[in-house]
């Protein structure tokens, strides 16, 4: 099974360092990053998609992805 999760955070090194532990276990990303600006906060905010493949697992809707 495939699993799918989309990180968000703004545009600073936690948001890298979210991204790169999910590469470390195991999550590829997909597709490129995406950018947006809040103007009410004046802060960049960056997004990436990631994906999985989990062996043996049925999916469920309670299922924590960040857990995979």
């Amino acid at each position: 099974m495939k699993v799918y999760r989309f990180l968000t955070g703004p545009d600073d090194a936690s948001f890298c360092h979210r991204v790169t532990a999910a590469l470390n276990k195991g999550w590829e990303l997909h597709g490129a990053p995406s950018l947006s600006f809040n103007h009410s906060e004046n802060k960049l905010y960056c997004g990436q998609a990631v994906t999985k493949t989990v062996e043996g697992k049925d999916y469920d809707p309670e299922m924590k992805l960040g857990e995979q």
